[in-house]
């Protein structure tokens, strides 16, 4: 018997969002987006996700992309940048180094690169005002540097924000920040849209109905494993949160005292400038 070899190989590296945390089959295990794309592909392909939830950019470039590069992807998804946005020492600079080393080897060895743009957690989220504006300003910056990426490397890159009614919470895991089953299928159809603008034999993955879940259903699993998560990883991210809102309240007050004294200075100056005139009269 004649063994078909695959005429498409396609990779994943990446975090949690590449893997597919948020859809699970029913054996448990993670079918996400990665796993609805590679089965719509009309060539006969292989598909390999080397990705780890909890990954940073460091990981994805030093350990993922040589695993990637060993079977030579003609496609390569690269979801990656939330774990790094949430450390004390989120370097947007350090981001890009590691993503444009990572997409620039992936180009050498002929690879179309896709990449994902962060949503808007604070649609989702119900945050302090003050780590709401830190965790916008991140986002952002994560979100410029992908498209600095796509500038450089012409990558296909999916504009997450762009997708009608994205952040509705059907679309997304009750931890509300992964997508759930439909927002992975809303994800994999648009990344087969625009592979399709660039010449790739693919069908457009069926968008499936899910009932949202119950409030039962929520706190069961904030029960099981939200609160579970959240004490394993209070070790670092709690700590990272208050001095990220302790940093943004003292860049407040600074920027509100600091506009203080600018104001005292020009109506001082105004005052001054008034009283020359009248004296000249």
């Amino acid at each position: 018997m004649q063994t078909l070899r695959p005429a498409l190989n396609f990779a994943v590296i990446g975090d949690s969002a590449a893997h597919g945390v948020g859809d699970l089959e029913s054996n448990g295990l993670e079918k996400g987006w990665a796993g609805y794309l590679s089965r719509n592909f009309l060539d006969h392909y292989r598909y390999e996700n080397f990705s780890r939830p909890g990954a940073k950019s460091i990981e994805v470039l030093d350990v993922q992309l040589p695993q990637a590069l060993e079977i030579e992807p003609d496609i390569c998804a690269v979801i990656v940048g939330g774990n790094d946005l949430l450390r004390n020492g989120f370097d947007p600079h350090l981001l890009y180094q590691n993503l444009r080393q990572t997409c620039r080897a992936l180009a050498l060895a002929g690879s179309e690169i896709l990449m994902v743009e962060l949503h808007d957690p604070n649609q989702l989220l119900r945050l302090p005002k003050l780590l709401k504006r830190v965790l916008r300003r991140r986002v952002n910056a994560v979100n410029q540097v992908y498209q600095k990426i796509e500038t450089e490397f012409e990558c296909v890159l999916i504009r997450t924000r762009e997708i009608p009614d994205v952040h509705d919470l059907v679309n997304w895991h009750v931890d509300r920040m992964h997508p759930g089953p439909r927002g992975h299928q809303l994800l994999a159809r648009e990344m087969a849209t625009q592979l399709c603008k660039r010449g790739w034999q693919i069908n457009l993955p069926e968008i499936k109905s899910f009932p949202r879940q119950s409030s039962t259903e929520r706190w069961r699993w904030m029960l099981v494993k939200g609160t579970p998560w959240f004490l394993k990883r209070s070790v670092d991210l709690l700590p990272a949160m208050i001095f990220l809102m302790l940093c943004e309240f003292v860049s407040l007050t600074t920027s509100s005292f600091k506009g203080h004294i600018q104001r005292l200075r020009l109506a001082r100056e105004t005052r001054r400038s008034a009283l020359s005139r009248s004296q000249s009269h």
